[in-house]
């Protein structure tokens, strides 16, 4: 168990959804939201001023959208674990995501009770893909023309997290 409650940054574009959002997760005992972001270029600067230990970042924001504003962290080299929050995600864009440093991909339709496992999961130095994602994702990749510059052992990595392995069985 942790020593210390996980402390959080929420970067969305929607005031209701961050309110929202924030209410539930200090709510939950081990939970500490320390800012909110309304684009990307916000969550980079408060990123860089709080150092959390989550930022929940959604992909669809102005000014600097999500993907740009995890590329600026991946080269700044943070220590914040990135979990991406959003209402729809494209299998190139988790690939791209996980090479910049992404821990974790929830989609905005999931229960409260997933998302709240995810933070603790990649809080504890795991990732997590969603499972509705995982499938697209494992679909793509499969297939030789989408690969994505995925390795082989990857591809297999990938093919035994989405029947639920956990990462010892993996391992």
């Amino acid at each position: 168990m942790r020593e210390h409650p996980i402390r959080i940054i929420i970067a969305d574009d929607h005031a209701i959804f961050r309110d929202g959002l924030r209410r539930l997760l200090t709510s939950e005992k081990g939970f500490i939201v320390v800012a909110e972001a309304s684009d990307g270029k916000e969550a980079v600067r408060l990123t860089r001023e709080l150092n959390p230990d989550i930022l929940l970042l959604d992909l669809a924001m102005p000014r600097v959208p999500g993907m740009e504003a995890l590329r600026e962290l991946s080269q700044a080299k943070l220590s914040v674990y990135v979990i991406l929050l959003t209402a729809a995600i494209q299998p190139f864009e988790v690939t791209g995501a996980f090479q910049l440093g992404a821990r974790g991909v929830v989609l905005k339709s999931s229960p409260l009770e997933l998302l709240l496992k995810s933070i603790r999961a990649v809080a504890d130095g795991q990732h997590w893909v969603e499972g509705e994602v995982l499938t697209d994702w494992a679909r793509i990749v499969r297939k030789p023309s989408g690969m994505g510059g995925l390795t082989s052992r990857e591809i297999e990595i990938v093919s035994a997290i989405q029947p639920g392995n956990s990462n010892r069985e993996i391992a």
